[in-house]
């Protein structure tokens, strides 16, 4: 089993009401279990004109392999309306493999530690609610250096 850490995000349809299918989802999977997730976070949008985002991260034990647990989250996207219109369009749901285990992985379909992470308060800051302080991602980056060098602003804990 694997400790891996999934980032969750909607702003459309209920935001918060698909974050909490979306959690009910993951509960769902074979050889997984969901151990802790964070408070839910309002955020703008990373495109303008679009609606505020809600975010959460959810810490995961999974026997799965990481492209058969990213193939279950592109399915539960889909059951819940995503479609993949444009990059970073709005989304009913955006479900990502942020971390997985002590991995790094770096394969067309899926690059973990998550590539942007390091840029959004909205993934840093609720990972930081579910790791001990002196969390250290697989690429050996400090998570409180990540959390130094990206401030708490346009966050709402909701």
């Amino acid at each position: 089993m694997e400790r891996v850490y999934i980032g969750l995000g909607s702003n459309l349809d209920e935001p918060q009401s698909q974050l909490r299918s979306a959690l009910d989802a993951l509960r769902q999977l074979p050889e997984t279990q969901v151990t802790a997730v964070s408070a839910f976070y309002g955020s703008e949008s990373l495109s303008p004109g679009q609606p505020r985002y809600t975010n959460a991260v959810a810490a995961l034990e999974t026997g799965l392999a990481p492209l058969a647990l990213l193939d279950s989250l592109q399915a539960i996207e889909a059951a819940q309306g995503r479609e993949r219109k444009e990059r970073w369009g709005p989304r009913t749901l955006d479900l990502d493999i942020l971390l997985y285990g002590d991995q790094v992985i770096d394969v067309p379909r899926l690059k973990v530690p998550h590539y942007h992470m390091q840029a959004r308060p909205f993934v840093l800051y609720p990972l930081a609610e579910l790791v001990p302080e002196s969390f250290v991602l697989a690429d050996q980056r400090p998570l409180a250096k990540l959390l130094a060098d990206c401030p708490f602003v346009g966050l709402e804990r909701l």
